[in-house]
């Protein structure tokens, strides 16, 4: 429990026009309790900010100027409630002061939004109760989405067929607070996405922002990212990581393509490193089976992080991702224009897509055959999971199958 303890000695403390016992109701009020008493300190215990906030409070009393700022106007909300340095005891006083601040400077202004969210983390959970937390959010969610409106109107195009579409270039504008909400800490973080989200914000902003913070929280404290190296990591920024990666699965948006799949991919294998909740790892896999049509090889080559003896790549996880490819709603296929697909075309989207699967999962095939410890059951799972009409041709199919037999063979010779 940290304590703060004021000198009191003097004898002037005592009086009532003394500012801060005037101004404070709680230095009042331990004053009058002690008042036949010979005190010299009064102690206060968990004072938000500590002696330097204090020492800010205590200039505003004495008429010592000093300047509210983003950087310190949380810390005098939260102080000045704890000193009860409201109207009741003086007019125009610290908490008013501060209020007024908030809201009329630092809620018009995103920057300053998220630099007083900044001080609200070692000010939980009284920045909270007195809604300083809540009114940034709400700013900085608001100010975004309207940016971004006002982006958008403001960057409309004819197309060549005379059809009113947004630009490339407009879906970047107004997305600018990318980088600013990157150093919040998570759980602030988590809060503002989920207010955005709800606010309307595009989903590929949302996608843009959660790969910037993703890169950021588990590249500049070690390789995690990185699944070929071997850099060792405490256990502290394992668990700070594991919590990023879950939380980042959590705020993914449900539209198809607002994270490039490359970063899915990076984010499954991190989950898997780190040993993160089931259920976030099979959300991620779902995520990956709907738009698989996408991948490249390398991004399925996902390494086995399991015991010594077990296969080089993780086949289990790409068989569960291509079930999931599979199993897709039909519906879900639909393409934008459906104008320039002819009603009696031999080839559907859906049908486009599965072409393009299994000459991946050849590929994969292909890759993996290698193995010496790749069990025939599971090549033949993948090699079976796919419809037959998937394949058009059978040529890289029968390649995977013929460097995997040559290794059999060798291994028996």
């Amino acid at each position: 429990m940290q304590k703060f303890l004021y000198d009191c000695s003097n004898s002037y403390f005592f009086c009532m026009k003394f500012p801060l016992v005037s101004r404070s109701g709680r230095i009042r009020r331990l004053v009058a309790e002690h008042r036949d008493s010979d005190i010299s300190r009064v102690e206060l215990l968990n004072l938000p900010g500590g002696a330097e906030c204090f020492e800010l409070a205590a200039k505003f009393c004495y008429g010592i100027n000093f300047e509210i700022r983003s950087t310190n106007v949380a810390q005098l909300c939260c102080v000045s409630d704890y000193l009860e340095m409201t109207e009741d005891f003086s007019k125009d006083n610290l908490g008013s002061r501060a209020e007024e601040y908030l809201d009329s400077i630092v809620c018009k202004n995103l920057e300053m939004c998220v630099e007083v969210l900044q001080q609200c983390e070692s000010l939980l959970p009284l920045a909270d109760e007195l809604k300083v937390v809540s009114r940034c959010i709400d700013a900085i969610a608001s100010k975004a989405c309207a940016e971004q409106i006002a982006s958008s109107f403001s960057r409309l195009e004819y197309s060549s067929s005379g059809r009113l579409h947004m630009s490339r270039q407009a879906k970047c504008d107004g997305d600018w607070w990318i980088e600013d909400l990157s150093v919040l800490r998570i759980d602030m973080y988590q809060r503002v996405i989920t207010a955005m989200k709800c606010r309307g914000v595009r989903p590929e902003s949302i996608g843009a922002s959660l790969v910037n913070y993703a890169q950021k929280e588990l590249t500049k404290k070690s390789s995690l990212w990185n699944p070929s190296s071997q850099t060792n990591v405490d256990s502290n920024s394992t668990l700070h990581e594991k919590l990023v990666v879950e939380t980042i699965v959590s705020l993914l948006p449900v539209e198809k393509l607002a994270v490039p799949i490359n970063f899915l991919f990076g984010l499954l294998r991190s989950a898997m490193m780190l040993d993160c909740t089931i259920a976030s790892r099979l959300d991620m896999e779902r995520r990956i089976g709907s738009q698989l049509d996408v991948a490249t090889l390398d991004d399925i080559l996902i390494p086995s992080f399991r015991h010594a003896g077990d296969t080089l790549f993780d086949v289990d996880t790409v068989h569960r991702i291509l079930v999931n490819f599979c199993q897709q709603d039909d519906s879900e296929e639909e393409p934008e224009d459906a104008s320039v697909f002819e009603s009696d075309s031999p080839i559907s989207p859906s049908q486009t897509a599965l072409v393009k699967v299994s000459k991946l999962m050849d590929n994969y095939l292909a890759e993996i055959a290698p193995d010496a410890n790749l069990k025939l059951s599971k090549f033949m799972v993948i090699a079976e999971t796919l419809p037959a009409h998937a394949r058009t041709i059978h040529d890289g199919l029968y390649r995977a199958i013929d460097i995997y037999l040559k290794v059999c063979f060798i291994i028996f010779a």
